[in-house]
């Protein structure tokens, strides 16, 4: 899910629980599609690979998400932004908060997808 705020998200994708996170991240970032000025991407360590922040800065989005410790060239990032990561956080806790979603009751993806996006709106507007 990309989201610009604790409660506002702008796209996400479902996909198979056992499905790694950074393929699904790339992507969502191309379903977003290229972007000017460069806006922060912030994402948490497993999204941190080499390939996904080439596809971030591809895409217009500056990455912001730290190395791993075991990196042999760690780059550097903006600490004070990446604190704002729990803001996505947030978001999806307030999504378990709808026991539709949490516990994924329908069988088909599509009805899914519906009472996610209900969710989404209820959040935005309350």
């Amino acid at each position: 899910m990309m989201a610009l705020d604790a409660r506002t998200a702008v796209e996400f994708i479902l996909s198979g629980g056992q499905c790694h996170d950074a393929p699904q991240g790339r992507l969502l970032m191309e379903t977003v599609g290229p972007l000017e000025g460069a806006p922060p991407l912030v994402m948490d360590r497993a999204y941190e690979d080499d390939r996904t922040r080439r596809a971030a800065w591809s895409l217009g989005f500056s990455p912001v998400v730290p190395p791993k410790s075991n990196r042999a060239n760690p780059w550097g990032y903006d600490a004070a932004l990446y604190r704002r990561c729990n803001e996505i956080e947030r978001l999806f806790r307030l999504m378990q908060g709808f026991r539709r979603v949490f516990c994924r009751f329908e069988k088909l993806d599509a009805m899914y997808i519906g009472f996610i996006q209900l969710a989404l709106v209820y959040l935005s507007i309350k």
